[in-house]
């Protein structure tokens, strides 16, 4: 019966809407409304090419934002919001809401899924539970622990605190620990990295802010899989460069495998970090708060003095669709998809295996283990040392006993 309201609903709002639209004055954009989930709340996003008359309009509406993953503003979803778009655009543009009739929003078409949130069937977290989150955000980051960090300690908290969500927190010991190991993590299948993430977060929780009967130092950490880093052939590498046409896309994805960065590096370099007098590429406060120096090819140099010319970015090496913001991790991520893709490489290839090819290449070519360390930022050398497994220029030495045989 509800559905059926709805549908009712949206066929007289279509009539209303085309009747206006026959004999109304327009702008040229069409501003598409699609719903989806953003930080899992429900959305209606708004796209539609950037005009600044239409953005100015739009943020009459509540809690009007931009979104650089989804590259379209957003609203929350609610009858009002609907009914308030079409009053304020009345007579200035088109609305296309045919998406709004599907089960599925087509935003969420070409974005990767977003992956099991661990606390999504947890109690929401109680009174004394936020407080000490809070406690604990203001001591990471008087700690200086970068956002991110901060962010992934504190979400991993919350899920432990919430599973004990009726329990007081002064009351949780180191058997509480190894419960929500078996009844938590591995009846849901989660992964020793978010385990370890878990051990992290309650190790500094229970140790610099709660006084409890946890004993922290018998915290056991998960076995981790050993694996291999996955790796292409220079070959490869070349393909997906060639065929990447747009010039700031080739500088992006060409930058990430030249200097061997991550892909949070490469978003936050800045114009002023590109030294091509020295050659040298300065990577600020990377992971752990490092700073460190990368040598940049002349090959790469001429690259990014041609895609300046083309996009003359303003603060950030490599911008958004807006000024002085930065280009986003989805939108590098699909520009990866799309040329390999076009490259006709049948592998999984994300953005990391450029790095992790920079430095395997390296070392074959007979670079000291100890330099690839620190161009990659390695706090340890056991770190680097795992791309010695992948290295094919000893392997390829290796005579199987075999040969020696006549078979």
């Amino acid at each position: 019966m509800a559905k059926s309201n709805q549908n009712i609903f949206l066929n007289c709002f279509f009539i209303l809407l085309l009747k206006h639209y026959i004999s109304g004055n327009m702008y040229n954009d069409t501003i598409i409304i699609e719903r989806g989930l953003h930080h899992k709340e429900k959305r209606l996003f708004l796209k539609f090419p950037y005009n600044k008359n239409l953005i100015l309009i739009l943020k009459q509406v509540p809690d009007a934002r931009w979104s650089n993953s989804f590259q379209a503003w957003h609203v929350a979803d609610t009858k009002e919001n609907f009914n308030k778009i079409f009053l304020l655009f009345k007579g200035k543009t088109w609305l296309n809401w045919d998406a709004l009739k599907k089960k599925e929003s087509n935003i969420l078409s070409n974005i990767k899924i977003e992956r099991k949130n661990p606390a999504e069937k947890l109690e929401p977290l109680n009174e004394e539970g936020i407080k000490k989150i809070e406690q604990y955000k203001r001591w990471l980051r008087s700690k200086r622990y970068s956002e991110s960090t901060i962010e992934t300690y504190s979400n991993a908290l919350k899920t432990f605190l919430r599973f004990y969500n009726q329990k007081a927190i002064s009351e949780i010991t180191n058997e509480d620990m190894i419960l929500f190991n078996n009844e938590y993590i591995l009846a849901n299948g989660f992964s020793a990295t978010f385990q370890n993430q878990v051990v992290n977060a309650i190790k500094l929780f229970f140790s610099k802010i709660e006084n409890t009967k946890m004993q922290v130092e018998l915290i056991h950490r998960p076995k981790r899989a050993k694996l291999l880093p996955n790796v292409l052939s220079k070959e490869e590498v070349e393909k997906i460069l060639k065929v990447t046409k747009n010039i700031k896309h080739k500088a992006a994805l060409s930058l990430i495998y030249a200097c061997g960065l991550r892909r949070s590096e490469l978003l936050n370099l800045k114009i002023n970090d590109v030294d091509s007098k020295r050659k040298l590429l300065i990577i600020r406060k990377a992971k752990g708060n490092k700073d460190r120096i990368a040598p940049l090819p002349e090959k790469i140099i001429i690259l990014l003095r041609a895609y300046y010319v083309a996009y003359k970015p303003q603060l950030f090496l490599f911008e958004g669709q807006n000024k002085n913001e930065k280009y986003s991790e989805q939108s590098l991520q699909k520009v990866l998809k799309n040329s390999v893709t076009l490259a006709k490489i049948n592998k999984p290839v994300s953005l990391h295996w450029l790095r992790h090819s920079y430095a395997t290449h390296l070392l074959e070519k007979g670079t000291d283990l100890r330099y690839i360390q620190e161009i990659l930022g390695h706090k340890s050398s056991r770190t680097t040392e795992i791309y010695t497994h992948v290295s094919n220029k000893a392997i390829q030495q290796i005579q199987s006993p075999i040969d020696d045989l006549e078979i």
